[in-house]
Order: structure tokens, then sequence, then C-alpha cells
């Protein structure tokens, strides 16, 4: 049964009032993947829209599930929630509390060689491939490695911390602080007995099953292609 199967007199609205509340989350979620380059949205956003004039107890949650509903079946776009991950250092012994917020991303349900051909953007695809690089890298050391370790593997590719004017990629630094907004990466300063050290970790839209298969896909040509080569 669909969301909008359901019986709404529990909420003691109009369906025209519902049907605003919806559109409004759906405009809410395309407006803002798209100002914020796909950063995740916070699932107390959306709550928000709803709790600004209405109080009915389970009226976010149907709204943001219709919303979901309508984003698939008009748009074609998946409306994935996502469960904030913790640094690994902080997963035991401390309190969940503002770590493990819900938040979501619009992920396309087009088949890859479709969206590759009609939606994809030329101009945005050399930050998927840097995305990939830097994700597959921390993916390769165990999911976590320090700052310094990351930046060693990346100048190996021409790409320094320093490189402001990238002819790709602009400020290096900036587009490798993109993927922690975006949540696929993390960082955290950890003390220890030489001083702070930052580490880089895979977040959980980079954890997330679709992300991580491609990952692992995208390592695994790497590796054949390699043996290939060795073989020759």
């Amino acid at each position: 049964m669909s969301v909008a199967d359901e019986d709404l007199s529990q909420f003691d609205i109009s369906k025209q009032e519902i049907d605003k509340l919806i559109a409004e989350v759906i405009r809410y979620v395309l407006f803002k993947t798209h100002q914020n380059s796909g950063c995740p949205i916070k699932r107390e956003e959306l709550t928000q829209l709803v709790t600004a004039n209405y109080q009915q107890r389970n009226l976010p949650s149907y709204v943001i599930n219709a919303a979901k509903e309508k984003l698939s079946s008009i748009f074609g776009y998946e409306l994935r929630e996502l469960q904030r991950s913790r640094p690994s250092s902080t997963k035991q012994g401390r309190s969940s509390q503002g770590l493990d917020t819900k938040s979501y991303v619009i992920i396309s349900q087009l088949p890859a060689e479709i969206y590759k051909k009609y939606v994809e953007d030329v101009n945005t695809s050399h930050l998927t491939g840097f995305a990939f690089v830097a994700i597959s890298i921390v993916h390769l050391a165990g999911g976590k490695l320090p700052e310094e370790n990351l930046w060693h593997h990346l100048k190996r590719m021409g790409l320094s911390e320093a490189e402001e004017n990238h002819p790709v990629l602009g400020n290096v630094k900036q587009a490798l602080e993109t993927l922690t907004q975006q949540r696929y990466l993390q960082k955290e300063k950890v003390s220890g007995p030489e001083g702070n050290t930052v580490f880089y970790e895979l977040a959980e839209r980079a954890i997330d099953g679709p992300v991580s298969e491609r990952i692992k896909q995208y390592i695994s040509q790497i590796v054949k292609r390699d043996m290939t080569a060795v073989d020759v």
C-alpha cells in the first residue's frame, strides 16, 4: 500500500494542505541538492517544513514518505536515507546524541548508461572522478588514513594541497573538503604523543551500498588491468 492510500483523517487537515506540504518538501530537496552540490539534507530540515505550521505527531513522516514516492514516480530519483556515521575513535563509550543524525540524498534511478548519455554533466564529471580516486585511496587503506598519507598519494597524481588554480579542479584542497561536506569522507583530529593528527575516514555516503559497490568494481578493474599488463 502506498503512502497516498493511508487514512488521512488521523491528521485532521485537508488533502489539499497535505499535498501542498508534499510539494514543498520536494521543491526543498531539489533546490538544496542543486544549491549545495549534492550535500546531504538533514531530516530535521524536512521535518521543520511541516512542523512550522502543523503539530500532528505523525505528519512529518507521512509527508516525507509521500514526497519520496513522488520523487521516484515523477522525477526518477530515489530519496535515500543515510545514517550519519561516527568517526571510529568515537564509536565506543560516547553518547550518540548529535552523531546519528538522519539525512537524505537523491540518487538517479536511471540505468548508468542512459544517465551517462543523457543526464551526466560533462562539466562536473571530473569532480566525480576525483571523488572516486580519493575515496578509493581511503578504502584501500582500510577505511582510514592520516591526512598526510592521503596527500602523499594524491601528489603522486599531480594533485597538491597548495594548488589553488588546478586546470580541472581549481582549488584542490577545497575539492577534497567538498567530499567531506558531501559526506563521502569525514575527518577527525586525534591527539597523540607527537601532537594532533588529522585522519580521513570513509563517511556514510561512501559506505552506502551502491557507492561502495561501485568503488569495489572500480578498484577491481584497475587491478585486473594492471595484472593483464604484467602478464603481457
